[in-house]
């Protein structure tokens, strides 16, 4: 490791809060209080790998992040990209941390060469035992400064594990393992102190879209014995799109395949799955609720996409005045 500091890499740290910033409250339970100065200052061991800058812009639960914050994010990372930075890593709660680092992909800030993006949080609270902040946030910013993470998108890293943004989904409510990528796997993994790349994460093409125009998209989960009374619901509460969270490879109880149709000619309407891994099928099933015939009757299919990312893309999409063609378009990509 070169200790030159004219050598080292250059990162910015954005702090955005959540459970790695969290500590006990005398009102019971953890809530975040560590600024980005606090938390960088106790893990010593990053002043060997790059020159920090630490920028706090807010600290709130990883929850309760908006479009706006996250359009403000992707501003302070356009920044640190255009005065010379070699990465970027953003800290915030794992509630949201596979939404958050697919919105920066879409957005456009993570495709460049000259800029690694990193997104990591933490799974148990500072004053926890056994808690993971302080090694994600060094793991991360080992990515962040490694060359080989620049251009790659945006990469989550916790557990020593490197996710790409498009598939990476928090799949434990408790545990450090808690982040996976379904049916694909890590991309790399932090061993010995290095970024090991395993193989290139996939990174959303033609992506540059402003967050903070992002339109009203609801999302319905459906199952067994649905009566689709809250598809009846969607257009009355203003929403501009709708993803269906489908069973299976995309089928939905044939009740409410009428008010999926009637839908559709209204709106966007996305056919995802609750099924973590695997896609949306589009040529297999053929009975009334299948694929198939949703896809015959307008849905649009979401591809490798969970309903939580369809929202958020066809919610930046909408927001960014795009027509029906090129969301379809945008929603082939991830076939």
């Amino acid at each position: 490791m070169m200790n030159d500091m004219t050598h080292k890499p250059r990162v910015t740290i954005i702090v955005l809060g959540g459970t790695i910033t969290m500590v006990p409250q005398a009102s019971g339970g953890i809530s975040p209080s560590i600024s980005g100065d606090e938390l960088v200052a106790a893990v010593p061991q990053l002043e060997s790998v790059a020159n920090l800058t630490v920028v706090t812009p807010f600290l709130v639960p990883g929850a309760s992040l908006t479009f706006a914050q996250m359009d403000t994010v992707t501003e302070l990372i356009r920044d640190a990209g255009n005065t010379g930075d070699d990465g970027v890593v953003v800290v915030q709660g794992t509630d949201t941390i596979d939404e958050t680092a697919f919105l920066i992909d879409l957005a456009g800030v993570a495709a460049a060469g000259n800029l690694a993006v990193v997104v990591t949080g933490a799974m148990r609270g500072a004053a926890a035992p056994g808690a993971d902040g302080h090694a994600n946030l060094l793991a991360a910013v080992t990515v962040a400064a490694a060359p080989q993470a620049r251009g790659k998108g945006t990469l989550v890293v916790l557990n020593d594990e490197v996710h790409a943004a498009c598939f990476v989904q928090k799949m434990d409510t408790g545990l450090p393992s808690a982040f996976v990528s379904p049916g694909v796997g890590p991309v790399g993994s932090v061993t010995e102190g290095q970024f090991r790349l395993r193989m290139l994460p996939h990174v959303p093409a033609n992506s540059a879209l402003r967050l903070i125009n992002a339109a009203p998209v609801g999302m319905v989960a459906t199952g067994l014995g649905d009566d689709g009374r809250l598809i009846d619901q969607m257009l009355d509460a203003g929403y501009e799109g709708a993803v269906i969270a489908a069973m299976g490879a995309g089928h939905v109880p044939v009740q409410i395949v009428s008010k999926l149709e009637k839908l559709s000619g209204l709106m966007p309407v996305v056919l995802s799955t609750r099924v973590p891994g695997g896609v949306v099928f589009t040529q297999s099933y053929g009975f009334p609720g299948s694929e198939i015939d949703l896809l015959r009757r307008g849905l649009i299919p979401s591809g490798i996409l969970p309903p939580h990312k369809a929202r958020l893309l066809l919610a930046c999409l909408l927001g960014n005045t795009k027509s029906r063609d090129d969301i379809e378009l945008q929603f082939r990509a991830f076939a």
